[in-house]
């Protein structure tokens, strides 16, 4: 059965002027605390550039969005931005991020005041986390989001280790499969087992894997 959410969603952009990608990547640089670079060049390459890696990834699976853990908003905002006809939640723990992402997101994104742990599960076609966390606590935010036939889509570094990671997600009716160089793809096979998802804290505490 699905968790109910914890919070009311709340709806977007307060600004009256559109959203854009570079607009967004200068306020992410220049607001502290969102990152730790201060170069735009380098922002652009990291932040955006990086984020529309996975575009392709995503739209091989329908649905709405979830972008867990948003932050400064990569990579959800530059993916509602590519993908303006697609339903993208950022999902943020911390309500001063999300003053900023509410600033800063297009008319197709929403920001929810929330952990992983709290919100509605099985709803997402799609779940991504970008520098979340360890991989296979990441997997464990984010799958239990995902309904059947969607996928979790995870940016990871060369110190991923994708076994861990499968063993993670079987236990969350989910498989590893095959997935292009910097991404874990991990395809949900079925509902959100019972138990899941765990109280908040658990994931990193007691990694399943």
């Amino acid at each position: 059965m699905s968790r109910p959410r914890a919070r009311a969603r709340s709806r977007t952009a307060t600004s009256s002027s559109t959203p854009s990608s570079e607009a967004w990547l200068r306020a992410v640089v220049a607001t502290p605390g969102l990152t730790a670079i201060h170069d735009l060049e380098e922002a652009r390459r990291a932040l955006l550039h990086d984020s529309l890696r996975g575009l392709e990834l995503v739209r091989r699976y329908e649905g709405p969005i979830v972008d867990v853990g948003s932050g400064g908003g990569a990579p959800g905002i530059p993916l509602a931005l590519a993908l303006p006809e697609r339903e993208v939640t950022l999902l943020e723990a911390n309500g001063r991020k999300c003053e900023f992402l509410r600033q800063h997101a297009p008319e197709n994104a929403t920001v929810v005041h929330g952990r992983a742990e709290e919100q509605e599960t099985d709803r997402f076609g799609v779940a991504v986390a970008k520098a979340l966390a360890q991989p296979t606590t990441a997997a464990e935010w984010t799958l239990p989001l995902v309904a059947p036939g969607g996928a979790a889509i995870l940016w990871v570094g060369p110190s991923a280790e994708p076994d861990r990671v499968a063993k993670a997600a079987a236990r969350l009716a989910a498989e590893l499969v095959e997935s292009p160089p910097g991404f874990l793809v991990l395809e949900k096979r079925g509902p959100t087992p019972p138990g899941f998802p765990r109280r908040p804290g658990m994931a990193k505490k007691r990694p399943l894997a």
